[in-house]
């Protein structure tokens, strides 16, 4: 949910993204939103600037993610940058724009969503989708900003929302959410390992008719044995098998989320994944390995339009991962 310090561990090796330091309090974060509040969006406009300036001149590994990412997207889409390859005057408008989103998630908790704030891809498949009283998996990214799906919770009163978080040092975000609105129909569990008893309990979840989000774009907890290769933005990444194994237990239909502002409004998008998701005995694996595939397309599909709006800061590609770990291995030996 917000930028993070980045820990080293005794051997001076890379920590995983989770074990990130939180930097953000619930103070802080709700002073946020009492400064939009009273002063309005410009104000807070103008005062994030100074903030995000910080982190962009202390936070280095975030600095370098996003460098990387960027011009990895400008290598892949050449003509949303116009020849042009991006630098570190783009990436501070990344980081920027992440701090725009950071306030968004709190007003998406806060504050009625109109429908005219949106602009929605294919409107008959989403009205489709909301009248399905089946329960849903849904897979999202940390591409934009999915807590504005509360908006439609909003005009549909009887969904109610169930969100895998995995980011345990997200805890102040979270407590700050759920202080601002505890009446939300969105329920966040804080989950290290999807056991046999959270298992039986999201899948009567499911049964009553309730979704449940869970990001697909991040590796999990336990590494890299959880995971499988994908080409994402042209290049190899690894991409999570835990919402695949999850969706086949709970027996669902698989839908993918993306919403991300764009300019005034906020562009929402409904991609549909699978009625089903099975996984053969025989070549399981390579099943796995095309579901994941198939989400990073679509997840690439969105990144190619608004690459902004993408909020990894850390090491993404194998790759990269492997350079940053060598090139602090390298350092602890000095």
């Amino acid at each position: 949910m917000e930028l993070k310090h980045a820990p080293h561990n005794a051997t001076g090796q890379q920590a995983h993204w989770s074990n990130l330091q939180e930097s953000g309090t619930i103070r802080g974060i709700l002073f946020m939103l009492w400064l939009q509040r009273v002063f309005g969006r410009r104000f807070f406009n103008a005062l994030l600037y100074p903030v995000m300036i910080y982190f962009f001149m202390f936070n280095r590994r975030a600095r370098q993610a996003s460098l990387e990412f960027l011009q990895t997207h400008a290598a892949k889409y050449p003509d949303y940058w116009q020849g042009k390859l991006p630098g570190y005057r783009d990436v501070f408008r990344h980081m920027y724009s992440f701090g725009q989103c950071i306030l968004d998630k709190l007003l998406a908790w806060s504050t009625p969503i109109r429908e005219q704030d949106f602009e929605i891809a294919q409107e008959p498949l989403l009205a489709e989708f909301m009248a399905k009283t089946t329960g849903q998996l849904i897979i999202g990214s940390h591409l934009g900003n999915l807590e504005y799906c509360r908006g439609f919770v909003q005009r549909y009163k009887a969904r109610r929302i169930n969100a895998l978080v995995y980011d345990q040092h997200s805890a102040n975000f979270v407590a700050a959410m759920q202080k601002i609105n505890p009446e939300s129909r969105i329920h966040i569990y804080q989950v290290n390992e999807l056991d046999i008893p959270l298992i039986l309990q999201l899948k009567a979840k499911i049964e009553q008719g309730e979704w449940l989000f869970i990001a697909g774009d991040r590796i999990p907890l336990s590494g890299e044995a959880r995971t499988v290769t994908v080409d994402f933005l042209g290049r190899p990444a690894q991409f999570p098998i835990g919402p695949y194994m999850l969706a086949k237990v709970l027996q669902c239909e698989v839908q993918l989320m993306f919403s991300y502002r764009k300019a005034q409004k906020i562009y929402f998008e409904l991609v549909p994944f699978a009625q089903q998701v099975t996984l053969p005995r025989k070549d399981g694996g390579a099943q796995l390995q095309a579901y994941a595939q198939q989400y990073a397309s679509a997840l690439e599909q969105q990144a190619a339009r608004a690459p902004l709006q993408w909020f990894n800061f850390y090491p993404y590609w194998s790759s990269s991962r492997a350079a940053n770990e060598s090139a602090h291995k390298l350092t602890a030996q000095d």
